[in-house]
């Protein structure tokens, strides 16, 4: 059963995110990009770039791009920082708070759908197990 765990771990990620994205596409967004939004959103605003770029784990060019296809929707918005003229803040629009609050009905929604019939201590029990299964991870970098 070992040997299965991150292939089941992969499949659940990889469907739930397929589903998150089609219920999704009515509002004209790529997983890339609502992705970038829920890790602004989570990780507060007012976050630089590079803050962004490394709490989502990937390259500044590529989120880059995917600033400028969300700031050119009109859902972010950089402002210059104070203490640094080079760097820029990000921050949700009002449309970006609007599709952040429409994002969270429908992920809430596709989460219970998802959950159903899995008890409160077996959610419970599973992330405190991922938690664990991440912690070892930082001890192998």
């Amino acid at each position: 059963m070992r040997d299965q765990f991150p292939f089941a771990v992969a499949r659940v990620t990889r469907r739930w995110r397929k589903m998150l994205d089609e219920r999704l596409k009515d509002l004209g967004v790529t997983q890339a990009r609502w992705s970038t939004m829920v890790y602004l959103d989570k990780g507060g605003e007012g976050l630089t770039q590079r803050e962004l770029a490394s709490l989502m784990a990937i390259e500044n060019p590529t989120l880059v791009r995917l600033l400028d296809s969300l700031e050119e929707q009109g859902l972010i918005e950089r402002r210059p920082c104070p203490n640094d003229r080079r760097a820029r803040r990000l921050h949700l629009t009002p449309a970006g708070r609007a599709f952040m609050d429409d994002l969270t009905v429908r992920a809430e929604k596709l989460r219970e759908q998802m959950l159903d019939g899995i008890s409160d201590d077996d959610i419970e029990t599973t992330v405190r197990v991922f938690t664990k299964i991440l912690e070892n991870a930082e001890k192998q970098k």
